[in-house]
């Protein structure tokens, strides 16, 4: 039987890839379970200082599997939606970059994936889309309505939510729905030189970077001030920021251990 989800570690690097080519990476509830281990397992490796999250053949992932849409009570229907967006609190919760690999439909579910991600980035030929009006559910699923009008606003999440219309790799750049749009042929390159970048970092300045990042989205000023106190006075402290400085009085690239 083939795994549904294939995870493959180099250096410090972990690739979980979504292998479900012949549904377009849909999304079924054994798969889910799979991606949420994998992610926990990964957010819990010091090993593991970079993830990238792909999907395997034609596109990167194509939502929810439409066979899990039957008939079910309001309260197995609150427990399934809820547990759909369980990946998304794991990648944002992950003190460690998570980069998305798009290519293909980047759909429903699998838009709400990548938005949960640190970067996005996609090749020419992928496509994005909050499908769910057209299947007349509410345009906000799988972290859609959270995600999508802070990174490309609200004018243009409105548009691509009440709609449900495909928006291609270069739209995407352009609105900063993606971080970089590359050659087809440059994809993997890409991605791997990404991921290889932010896993030399020093693992606890990017963790406390990362949950800046995110929690200054929903708290104000000074909150997010008190929080950047915080984690500068921990990073001051370490040994990981010693060795940035050593580096750069020796002109050198830095070794950081993570302590």
């Amino acid at each position: 039987m083939t795994d549904t989800l294939r995870v493959e570690t180099n250096d410090a690097v972990q690739t979980l890839t979504l292998n479900r080519p012949e549904k377009l990476n849909a999304i079924d509830i054994p798969l889910l379970d799979r991606l949420i281990d994998a992610l926990e397992a990964a957010k819990n490796d010091p090993k593991v200082r970079a993830l990238v999250l792909a999907g395997e053949g034609n596109s990167f992932c194509a939502g929810a599997d439409i066979g899990q849409m039957v008939d079910r009570t309001p309260a197995d229907w609150e427990q399934i939606v809820d547990h759909y967006l369980d990946p998304i609190r794991i990648i944002s919760s992950c003190g460690k970059p998570v980069i998305a690999r798009c290519h293909g439909n980047v759909f429903g579910g699998g838009l709400g994936l990548a938005m949960a991600c640190d970067f996005r980035v996609a090749n020419k030929s992928a496509r994005f889309c909050t499908p769910f009006v057209k299947l007349a559910l509410a345009g906000c699923d799988m972290s859609a309505g959270y995600f999508l009008p802070r990174l490309v606003g609200l004018g243009r999440a409105t548009d691509m939510m009440m709609t449900g219309r495909v928006v291609q790799a270069s739209e995407a750049l352009a609105i900063g729905l993606v971080s970089q749009s590359v050659a087809e042929s440059e994809l993997d390159a890409s991605v791997a030189k990404l991921a290889t970048r932010l896993a030399a970092g020093a693992p606890k300045t990017t963790a406390f970077t990362k949950n800046a990042i995110r929690k200054s989205l929903d708290r104000d000023m000074e909150a997010e001030f008190d929080y950047e106190i915080f984690a500068q006075v921990q990073c001051l402290q370490s040994a990981d920021h010693r060795e940035g400085v050593a580096a750069f009085r020796e002109n050198r690239k830095p070794v950081f251990r993570g302590e």
